[in-house]
């Protein structure tokens, strides 16, 4: 038994190590580069589209389409459209009277994100508008820096990316510990995962808001086909499965609010880890295959990685040790002590490991990006250490996702900053 206990956890670090060590590879190319000074001018400034879904969002949205308008990019290259998805506020009439193209929608049958921005592309269309280069998607809760626009441009004026993700902030992070979690994930994720993979050639993924994409792409795949409840992450997986990149552009920033009560949170999280599941179980065959197609190869490995359920690899290895440390409970022999003292070292690792991973990557990533976070020295230090928490909070959430029926829900905001707007 004992044998058995120690080539089973062994088995389990190797495989967990070994399939993930390509982030260390990141993390090292994030702090060894500095941000990139791309300087070249495009040779044309592109026409594009703004497109908004939201759903009561009457409080933030002005401040969103006031930021948009006064982007130092010429207006007439910039449309502003707001898909007002089952809104029974004034969200409506508030971005009409921001200048902006106001499409409504009621369905309540076919909910979320992805099938209002599917049906916002397929009315453009039919109203006979939908030529422009590119289509910018943001939340109604966002600002954006003034020169996002121009520097997106110069990224998509080289012709290479179906789609370009961008620098996300956060208007709050200050708030408390969970505006906090979420904002070091997002800034982790463009710092330490979308910057070394543009600086590696390889496909990155868009996430949630603040991104481009390409006309071309909208038009070629007849609108926005992905309904999955993390629509954002089934574009990213039909990229890679294309063999088609999406980049990266680290000068364009934009400002996001985030949850700060943890009944919000877990209703955005659960929706999250579904989506993840749903992607899992709809993608991860042809991701597997497309492993081994050249170029492309690695882009479906970094996506499968992401999408792939690796905590339940360890909660399964925490709970078989839990339930051997259990039996032998019964069996007061040397033998079963040892297997016992096994099993309860590696439990207490596993935990330990998991935490100062965390740990280590939400510290570099305060230390590398201290200037960026809106916050008092003390909140920034703490929230280092509420990070690994944060994400320890995954567990239940990802187990509830797995037995609950989840369905979108709005998520209400109404947060504005100075700091946001500097």
């Amino acid at each position: 038994m004992l044998d058995f206990v120690v080539t089973f956890n062994c088995l389990v670090a190797v495989i967990v190590t070994v399939a993930y060590f390509y982030q260390l590879v990141y993390l090292l190319v994030g702090l060894v580069n500095r941000k990139r000074q791309d300087n070249r001018e495009p040779s044309t400034l592109h026409r594009f589209a703004v497109v908004i879904s939201a759903r009561n969002e009457e409080a933030v949205i002005g401040t969103l389409l006031e930021s948009l308008r006064k982007q130092n990019y010429p207006s007439h290259l910039l449309d502003l459209y707001v898909i007002a998805d089952n809104c029974t506020d004034r969200t409506a009439q508030v971005s009409r009277e921001c200048g902006a193209t106001v499409y409504e929608r009621f369905n309540k049958v076919k909910v979320g994100k992805g099938y209002a921005m599917d049906e916002f592309f397929r009315r453009l269309t039919a109203d006979g508008r939908n030529d422009y280069d590119g289509y910018f998607v943001f939340d109604a809760d966002n600002i954006v820096d003034p020169n996002f626009v121009r520097e997106m441009n110069r990224t998509f004026d080289t012709g290479k990316y179906a789609a370009i993700t961008s620098y996300r902030n956060s208007k709050n992070f200050s708030d408390n510990w969970i505006s906090a979690g979420y904002s070091l994930w997002f800034l982790r994720e463009a710092r330490f995962l979308n910057f070394p993979r543009m600086l590696m050639g390889t496909t990155c993924a868009i996430s949630g808001t603040g991104f481009l994409v390409s006309g071309d792409v909208i038009r070629q795949q007849g609108g926005w086909p992905y309904h999955l409840l993390t629509e954002d992450i089934e574009f990213s997986v039909n990229c890679a499965l294309k063999g088609q990149t999406i980049g990266y552009c680290d000068k364009a920033v934009i400002y996001d609010e985030q949850p700060v009560t943890f009944s919000q949170s877990w209703d955005q999280r659960l929706r999250w880890s579904k989506g993840f599941y749903q992607v899992d179980a709809k993608y991860t065959l042809s991701l597997v295959k497309g492993c081994g197609k050249g170029k492309r190869g690695f882009g479906c490995y970094d996506m499968l990685m992401t999408v792939a359920p690796a905590m339940f690899l360890t909660l399964f290895t925490l709970v078989l040790n839990g339930i051997i440390v259990a039996a032998c409970l019964t069996q007061p022999t040397f033998a079963a002590l040892q297997v016992v003292s096994t099993c309860l070292e590696f439990m207490m690792s596993a935990v330990v490991s998991f935490y100062m991973c965390l740990f280590m990557f939400g510290a570099v990533t305060t230390i590398t990006e201290w200037k960026n976070i809106h916050a008092t020295v003390s909140q920034k230090l703490i929230s280092v250490f509420t990070f690994p928490l944060f994400m320890f909070t995954y567990v239940p959430i990802s187990l509830a996702a797995l037995v609950r029926r989840v369905e979108w829900k709005p998520i209400y905001h109404g947060k504005l900053t100075a700091s946001a707007q500097k």
